[in-house]
């Protein structure tokens, strides 16, 4: 049976400068920290709390591995914790264009990811039996995130 796709929310992050690691045995290594944010959808709004981070290795290949780790308060005051694993990758001419905060075409590089959402027992507690995937875009200090629920 194929699967379909439900819209859930958008989401955009504010984000600091790279802080780079350095070189490990897997790429090299950087941490990005998540500042703030607001997500909306049809049955999910709120603000991104800061504090959160996206842990990436930039492999030799040129995929970066994404590991972000955050939490939303919903508008009711609820928290959700969200660990969102993704690649990103693309021409060598659009990442650098990326990384000098152009603003690029989404269309122009793969930027997937696969969120999961751990939700209190209540209202929201829906989310945590769902799969979710997730488009993605970079800007200069943001990235907005569109997530689905696989159905």
């Amino acid at each position: 049976m194929k699967p379909s796709l439900e819209f859930l929310c958008d989401i955009e992050c504010v984000l600091a400068a790279p802080i780079e690691v350095g070189p490990t045995p897997s790429g090299l290594r950087r941490v990005v920290d998540i500042l703030e944010g607001t997500f909306k959808g049809p049955m999910l709004q709120g603000a991104i709390l800061p504090g959160g981070a996206d842990w990436q290795i930039l492999r030799n290949d040129g995929v970066a591995e994404l590991q972000a780790h955050y939490m939303l308060r919903t508008s009711d005051g609820v928290l959700i914790q969200v660990r969102n694993r993704g690649l990103r990758h693309g021409p060598d001419d659009v990442l650098r264009r990326i990384a000098e905060g152009a603003q690029v075409d989404p269309a122009e590089y793969y930027f997937r990811t696969t969120p999961l959402l751990e939700a209190p027992a209540g209202k929201y507690e829906w989310l945590n039996r769902s799969v979710f995937v997730a488009t993605a875009a970079r800007s200069a200090n943001a990235v907005q995130i569109q997530i689905f629920r696989v159905c």
